[in-house]
């Protein structure tokens, strides 16, 4: 049988003369319990009952994901093995020709995760132990604590050190500036829900006043919280590179577990420089969707942290290959964890923390009831960590009838990320 002959998809019977379980129906949900667009993939299988749930979530353009899901990758899934997840996961990957863009990896995200839950589910085993079992017990987490001030963000991490957790993001609104991550929270609240929003009452952004306030919160929380906690700190790409050097230089006093996201993706090529100039640890990758952007700063170890959003580079197929290139190069996981990652990917986040050596950090959202409801088996935060409840697969079903209760929020910029500019009027990343 030459090439030419072989057949597109394998043969109706495996290995051992059973008739393999196949694709019947690809078809993704989309609900927003708590307000945030969410895509989840559900494949259904030829076996009656059985079915598997992926994230596919791109919440500033999730409606592109679901065409890319049901009008492309459906068409040309249906049929095939459900066990042959590299083959699907590779010959998807180039069934657009062009490749490694957000939609389409959000969309055989989606695909990919849910094959994987089905392979866990006919195992009956939790989805790590396919990977190799426990490294450990549960994955040490890191929430967010944001304010208007200084004192806010003290009450705020102060509410999630009660909580148990040893490790807190903080963030604090700069006055006049529409400053990322620090939406002001009611009294009592930690902050957490409103972590990825913006402060939109402020019109402009002003990066030399971000650059002289972080410092100044990082004196004073760890002056009032002690040297106990683990402070981090998200620049989020808003700031020119060599500011971010600067910035970094300045935060070295107050030992960050790390900071994030110094540089924007098109500034990668600042980050020997970074290196170069500051011993303070650099988590990123939040925006990498394509392995041109992260294998070079993993082979040359100039980070310390990768933080990609395992959706948008793929899903869990090449976030497993990623994990152990940067064991070998010193780099811990940080995957990408806030609300706009649904329970199911965030199952799949603790999959990973779970099995791979190479562990460092996972960044979460605390779920409101609602979606808890919808998704029901959301992994368990107790005692700052998350814990699996050790079902088969990725442990998380969905409710699709009170899914369809929580249709996505009106929007007239029907979730895209607002634009954040300067006072001169220049849009600024990200």
């Amino acid at each position: 049988m030459t090439a030419e002959t072989l057949p597109a998809v394998p043969p109706a019977w495996d290995a051992y003369g059973e008739p393999p379980v196949r694709i019947r129906d690809v078809r993704t949900i989309c609900t927003a319990p708590d307000g945030i667009r969410l895509v989840v993939v559900k494949i259904e299988t030829t076996e009656p009952g059985l079915y598997g749930l992926g994230c596919a979530t791109f919440t500033q353009r999730p409606l592109a994901v679901v065409a890319a899901v049901e009008e492309y990758l459906k068409p040309f899934l249906v049929g095939r093995d459900v066990h042959d997840i590299e083959d699907i996961w590779q010959a998807s990957h180039v069934s657009s020709y062009w490749r490694s863009g957000p939609v389409l990896n959000n969309a055989l995200s989606g695909v990919d995760m849910a094959l994987w839950d089905i392979k866990g589910k006919i195992a009956g085993l939790p989805l790590y132990q396919l990977f190799g079992g426990k490294a450990r017990r549960a994955a040490a987490l890191y929430a967010h604590a944001s304010g208007r001030d200084f004192d806010e963000v003290e009450e705020n991490a102060r509410a999630l050190m009660d909580q148990g957790f040893r490790y807190v993001r903080c963030q604090v609104a700069v006055p006049g500036s529409s400053t990322y991550g620090a939406l002001a929270a009611p009294k009592g609240d930690s902050g957490q829900r409103y972590a990825i929003h913006l402060d939109l009452a402020a019109a402009t952004w002003d990066p030399d006043a971000y650059c002289r306030l972080a410092p100044q919160l990082f004196a004073a929380m760890r002056a009032r919280l002690g040297d106990e906690v683990n402070l981090l700190h998200d620049i989020h790409e808003r700031v020119p590179a060599i500011k971010a050097a600067q910035l970094a230089k300045d935060l070295e006093p107050y030992r960050l577990f790390f900071l994030e996201d110094p540089l924007a993706p098109e500034d990668v090529g600042y980050f020997p420089y970074l290196r170069g100039q500051t011993s303070i640890p650099i988590a990123m990758g939040e925006l990498f969707s394509n392995p041109a952007e992260y294998v070079p700063l993993i082979k040359d170890r100039l980070i310390d942290f990768i933080r990609v959003h395992l959706s948008t580079i793929g899903g869990l197929t090449p976030a497993r290959k990623l994990a152990a290139l940067c064991e070998y190069f010193g780099v811990r996981t940080a995957w990408h964890g806030p609300g706009d990652v649904s329970p199911v990917g965030h199952a799949a986040n603790l999959a990973l923390d779970l099995a791979v050596p190479n562990f460092g950090i996972q960044e979460v959202h605390i779920f409101g009831e609602r979606t808890k409801e919808v998704f029901p088996g959301c992994p368990e935060i107790r005692d700052g960590a998350l814990w699996s409840n050790d079902l088969p697969g990725l442990g998380v079903d969905v409710n699709e009838e009170l899914a369809a209760r929580y249709p996505f929020p009106s929007h007239a910029l029907n979730g895209a990320w607002p634009e954040i500019r300067q006072a001169d009027g220049t849009v600024i990343r990200p």
